[in-house]
């Protein structure tokens, strides 16, 4: 049996039974501590009886259990809060950034009808493969050592006298084969075997089995990191790509259960720090003007070799000699409306990036659902006109008014810093 549970950021499950019925079995819950422990603790911090999850979110499969971890940008969790609207908000950014390819996904569709986050990656991989196999897989030389029975290549006297003594009819030879042995291929029937193993979506099984069909026979191997390492693009494996990403994600994010054979488990998560930085960049780029130049991930040297970088440097040009650098750093995390103050590291860091950057203004920006008024405020040194030093707290609605992502917020962000 297959059950999904969502829950949102910093929420918690445990082996009891919370108020929306969600719930942990044991064997389940050591799946994830184990999970935890070989990552550092990361994703979520163990507490009594269960887990409690931090700031990464998408999905997490343990055997017949689907775990989907949502973005939130309220304090508190109503019960009516909607996992529908921030599942299709997520899917949606995870697509704007190029993370997944949901085109075939209409917004009202994300909303009515629930589609499995791996599922998503699942059929994207098939569809890779299926391609692939229409078009025919690559093939390249190999070197083999074997018994033929014409004398092709190097002889190999010695392996030859051991074994074709009697029947010399045949050459122990060592030879080059042209076939599709390779480890492109193998890396890709790898990732179709894993996956009949993770799906229980009765479609997605039968797509892989008719795939694993058409495929051509070859040795199946276990794929380790180093092996993507030793991949390189050509004209014949640039049709690789995709797969490859997709597979790279699927294999090395697998846990097999070797004991038990029954909870394997495959993560999918995001940092939604990095997600909520990015999406904000692709939105500015979309809303942007001319004369305006949008950069991501900036950095310059500080201290003994160390570095600071903002998120967002965005420069204007006013005219041919003269122009305006604007700072934004994004920042996922929910202030408290009543009293809307960041911290003072984040203010320090922020007077840093105007002098480092020559900046006039810039702002912090943070996720939120209400409207709360907002500010420019001076630093009291750095500049002659503190005017051309100031620092701004910007909030911005995530979710638009029908509870769909909010495709606004470029032009929405510019409006805040571009005064």
């Amino acid at each position: 049996m297959s059950r999904v549970i969502q829950v949102f950021e910093f929420e918690k499950l445990t082996l009891h039974k919370d108020w929306r019925g969600r719930y942990l079995e044991e064997r389940e819950l050591d799946k994830l501590y184990e999970f935890n422990d070989k990552n550092d603790n990361v994703y979520f911090t163990g507490i009594r009886d269960g887990v409690k999850f931090k700031n990464f979110v998408g999905v997490i499969q343990i055997g017949g259990l689907t775990i989907e971890i949502l973005p939130k940008t309220d304090r508190n969790i109503a019960e009516d809060s909607d996992f529908s609207a921030w599942y299709g908000a997520l899917l949606n950014m995870l697509k704007i950034c190029k993370h997944i390819n949901v085109n075939s996904v209409s917004e009202t569709n994300l909303k009515r009808k629930h589609n499995s986050l791996l599922d998503l990656y699942f059929e994207m991989y098939l569809d890779e493969v299926q391609s692939l196999l229409r078009t025919g897989l690559v093939k390249q030389y190999r070197r083999d050592s074997s018994n033929v029975l014409a004398l092709k290549g190097r002889l190999d006297f010695n392996k030859n006298i051991q074994q074709n003594l009697i029947h010399q009819e045949r050459f122990y030879t060592e030879h080059q084969i042209y076939d599709y042995e390779n480890l492109v291929n193998q890396i890709l029937l790898k990732g179709l075997t894993i996956l009949s193993t993770l799906t229980y979506n009765s479609q997605l099984k039968d797509r892989i089995a008719r795939l694993r069909v058409n495929f051509p026979e070859i040795k199946e191997i276990s794929i380790q990191k180093y092996h993507f390492d030793k991949v390189k693009e050509n004209r014949k494996t640039i049709g690789y790509t995709r797969a490859l990403q997709i597979a790279k994600m699927i294999i090395l994010n697998y846990s097999p259960d070797i004991r038990s054979g029954q909870e394997n488990m495959l993560t999918l998560l995001f940092d939604m720090n990095k997600l909520w930085e990015e999406y904000v960049y692709r939105m500015l780029l979309r809303a942007k003007e001319d004369n305006l130049t949008v950069s991501f991930q900036n950095k310059q040297v500080f201290w003994e070799g160390r570095t600071i970088r903002p998120d967002l440097v965005l420069i204007r040009n006013k005219d041919e000699k003269n122009e305006e650098t604007f700072i934004i750093d994004t920042k996922w995390k929910v202030l408290d409306a009543s009293n809307p103050k960041p911290s003072d590291n984040d203010l320090k860091q922020m007077y840093a990036y105007n002098l480092y950057w020559d900046a006039k203004r810039s702002m912090l920006l943070y996720p939120n659902s209400k409207l709360i008024n907002e500010k420019f405020g001076n630093y009291w040194k750095g500049r002659e006109n503190p005017d051309n030093n100031q620092c701004k707290v910007g909030f911005i609605n995530v979710l638009d008014e029908d509870d769909y992502l909010n495709l606004t917020i470029g032009g929405e962000i510019l409006e805040k810093i571009i005064m």
